[in-house]
């Protein structure tokens, strides 16, 4: 059965989230937000979403852009989860992610690293 929650409560999941990336990475982030959002409008069914340009990608005319985005969906993520325990764990690793995704990391290196 999915897990309610209310919207602050999975806002603070995400931020204790972000809170668990390592220092050097979470310094390395340049022009990215980090956004929660009840679900894809294209994608309903995705948990999270990397939008920009990844740092392995940015060449040295990079600028003047807006930020780069990462969505995490929270009806989504609710619906696969049995318990708050069970959102947490999955908000970690969607966020884990779609960071991932900023540093230029694929799905299948991720999946590779156990974070598939």
């Amino acid at each position: 059965m999915p897990v309610e929650m209310p919207l602050l409560r999975f806002e603070e999941l995400v931020a204790d989230a972000l809170d668990l990336v390592p220092t050097q990475f979470a310094e390395a982030m340049d022009n990215v937000v980090v956004l929660v959002e009840d679900r894809n409008p294209e994608e309903p069914d995705i948990l999270g979403l990397y939008h920009g340009i990844a740092l392995t990608e940015r060449m040295a005319d990079y600028g003047g852009v807006l930020p780069d985005q990462i969505f995490i969906y929270r009806e989504p993520i609710l619906a696969i989860c049995d318990s708050e325990e069970d959102v947490v764990e999955e908000v970690v690793i969607t966020v884990v992610h779609e960071i991932a995704h900023h540093f230029g990391i694929d799905d299948a290196r991720l999946h590779e690293l156990g974070w598939g």
